[in-house]
């Protein structure tokens, strides 16, 4: 257990296990909340370029961790293929993610409409960010940070972009508020970003990836109207924007504790522990977290 702002993160299982979770709990509220739904998108006043961000995945790790859109409270675990954990190949000369990646709360790229830059459909996920600062930050973080700007991935035909943001404290932060400045400051990042996502998944078997608009970098302003776009389908999704066709919410958990307008009423705190005990025991029936496996069992994982 760790706190991150008002936010503590609980681990629960065993790291790179099936039933490996990691849930949020509001401090102040004493409350478990969802990293998809709960917490807020904007961190304080809207016009700062301010925003939360939901570290999935912490820089230089290879385990594939996501917000889980499906169970209660959408804790993050590993993505699964085939009933095996996803791990991410070394890219050369880089050992895993080369950022902190993460993603957007309050946000979903929508997989029933057609993106209009990249001409595909959204992936079904909350917008992704690649954090560029200095530091390595815990997955579950809830980290402040400011909107760069976006690279338009086409991952397996579908709409995937990638948000440039940095952490607002970093000592380099004053210096970036454009994707311009990312060049100056840090050059060579945005080239070896671009590189990484083309070909992440070129090990496993799989055809180099696609980008709109040729891999260009697009800067904050339209990075910030691909951000308020999917923050706007969210908010269409948590308020039953597509009660009458369930299969476009795609088995999407709309539990939330704090969304007031959402379809799913509030929980009483008593509901909400037992909901999180009986998503725990579905996976893992220790929910006490336990140190990673041994580096020959994680190797055996992989390899089978």
């Amino acid at each position: 257990m760790s706190t991150t702002s008002t936010y503590v993160r609980y681990e629960r299982g065993q790291l790179n296990t099936l039933g490996y979770r990691v849930y949020l709990k509001n401090s102040e509220t004493n409350e478990f909340v969802s990293p998809f739904h709960d917490i807020p998108l904007v961190s304080g006043d809207a016009s700062a370029n301010v925003f939360n961000a939901v570290i999935e995945i912490p820089r230089w790790s290879n385990a594939k961790m996501e917000i889980n859109k499906k169970e209660p409270f959408n804790p993050i675990s590993q993505d699964v293929k085939n009933g095996k954990l996803r791990f991410v190949n070394n890219v050369f000369p880089h050992h895993g993610y080369m950022w902190n990646y993460g993603a957007l709360p309050q946000t979903w790229e929508d997989p029933n409409v057609k993106d209009a830059t990249t001409g595909c459909n959204g992936d079904n996920d909350p917008l992704d960010v690649c954090e560029i600062g200095s530091k390595i930050h815990e997955r579950g973080s809830v980290v402040k940070v400011k909107v760069l700007g976006t690279l338009g991935l086409i991952d397996e035909g579908e709409a995937d972009w990638k948000l440039i943001v940095i952490d607002v404290t970093d000592p380099i932060a004053e210096k970036l508020n454009n994707i311009g400045d990312v060049e100056e400051h840090l050059p060579g990042l945005l080239d070896a970003t671009r590189d990484w996502f083309r070909n992440y998944k070129i090990p496993t078997g799989k055809p180099a990836n696609s980008f709109a608009a040729d891999g260009k970098f697009f800067d904050r302003e339209f990075a910030l109207d691909i951000l308020k776009h999917d923050h706007a389908a969210w908010a269409n999704l948590i308020k039953g924007g597509y009660d009458s066709e369930p299969e476009k919410k795609k088995g999407i958990s709309l539990l939330s504790a704090t969304v007031a307008d959402s379809t799913t009423a509030k929980r009483e705190n008593d509901e909400v522990f037992k909901l999180i005990d009986e998503a725990n025991a579905k996976f893992n029936p220790e929910p006490a977290f336990i140190e990673t496996l041994p580096i020959d069992a994680i190797h055996y994982i992989k390899k089978n």
